[in-house]
């Protein structure tokens, strides 16, 4: 799988099965989600279609502000919003405060990250060639 994710082509001329390797991470990955939801229904006591949306949307949001395709960036990400929640949720009173404000807090910070740094905190610039 390494050698496939780093380059395909190379791994394609020394006999490895580039699609079957991506099939096999593909199922890979829906098999522990598939585990993962049953620990979660089970430890809840409660399973639904939808009981994992959010906390999709905040790894997605905590992977694109540390910079997409970077490990250390999206746990950097991950730690700023865990912050910026918490901080949120004790710091910011009244009306736009609270804890059903953290989540809207956390979106706010993603889009003032994507309008001022596109490519994350961590994320370096890419340079189009012409």
């Amino acid at each position: 799988m390494q050698a496939t994710s780093q380059d395909a082509d190379t791994a394609r001329l020394m006999g490895i099965n580039v699609d079957k390797i991506i099939v096999v991470a593909f199922a890979v990955g829906a098999a522990l989600a598939a585990v993962a939801g049953v620990a979660h229904g089970l430890r809840y006591a409660n399973i639904d279609f939808k009981m994992g949306f959010l906390a999709g949307l905040k790894a997605f949001t905590a992977a694109v502000l540390g910079g997409i395709g970077n490990v250390n960036g999206a746990v950097v990400g991950g730690l700023v919003l865990g912050v910026v929640e918490a901080m949120a949720t004790a710091f910011i009173p009244g009306q736009f405060g609270g804890p059903a404000w953290k989540d809207v807090w956390a979106f706010v910070l993603l889009i003032l990250i994507l309008v001022f740094r596109p490519q994350g905190l961590l994320g370096a610039k890419v340079v189009d060639r012409a």
